[in-house]
């Protein structure tokens, strides 16, 4: 019985594993798809692309994928059209939600998105009613091993607006429009970088803990987990309990 209960454990972890696998890559696909519909088939015109490109390299996509991806979006091959919608809700603690979703069926994903913020004790609000918290930003984090002098120097003389060190990173935040004229520069110093991409960034926090934290998680998790969403982002500064 042990052996059978080792094999089936294994084969619980390795579908779990194959599962978020799976979701990674059909995410993936959908920013390659609408990233070339958007801004065109060549990655060297279309900032967008590159940064798609890269994230699904990142994830060990095969290069075929990566290239009928965007062969689809920019019509070369036939499939399916995805819109871009972003959904706004209030959490739990009062904390305020965007959801980015690439969706091609609207009517399916409001509804289930609607129903994953009910039953997490939340609620999907209207249009414009969270999203004037949040402010675009170009955000680039870099490896702890990168020289903190020439970070700095390289960064802020490309136009980034800021700096900061934490937790062993640190964080270079742009304005949307000059996030990859910064990112040039980094490459072009040869300063290696983990991920670079515009982020929704909350102007205040509301901090969050005890029960209302683990709702709020539990909302975030859900919501991430769902097959249309792209990104989550939340106001929310959770403070965890000590045991």
């Amino acid at each position: 019985m042990s052996g059978h209960s080792k094999w089936a454990t294994i084969k619980r972890k390795k579908a779990a594993i194959d599962a978020a696998r799976g979701q990674t890559f059909t995410r993936a696909i959908r920013e390659l798809t609408i990233a070339a519909r958007e801004g065109g088939s060549a990655p060297e015109n279309n900032p967008r692309l590159r940064r798609a490109i890269d994230t699904a390299k990142a994830s060990n996509m095969p290069a075929d994928n990566i290239t009928r991806a965007i062969k689809k979006g920019a019509g070369e091959l036939e499939g399916v059209r995805y819109e871009e919608i972003c959904y706004e809700g209030y959490a739990p603690g009062g904390t305020a939600v965007l959801v980015e979703v690439l969706t091609d069926n609207r009517n399916r994903t409001v509804s289930e998105i609607r129903h994953i913020f009910t039953k997490r004790n939340g609620n999907l609000a209207e249009s414009n009613a969270v999203a004037w918290m949040f402010e675009r930003k170009g955000i680039i984090m870099i490896e702890s091993s990168v020289d903190e002098d020439k970070l700095m120097e390289v960064a802020l003389e490309a136009g980034a607006e800021d700096v900061q060190g934490e937790d062993g990173e640190f964080e270079v935040t742009t304005a949307p429009s000059d996030l990859e004229t910064v990112v040039a520069a980094l490459e072009k110093a040869g300063i290696k970088f983990e991920s670079a991409e515009s982020q929704r960034v909350a102007a205040n926090k509301v901090t969050v803990q005890g029960n209302e934290a683990k709702s709020l998680i539990g909302l975030l998790d859900t919501l991430e987990e769902h097959d249309d969403v792209q990104k989550v982002w939340s106001n929310a500064d959770i403070v965890y309990d000590e045991d």
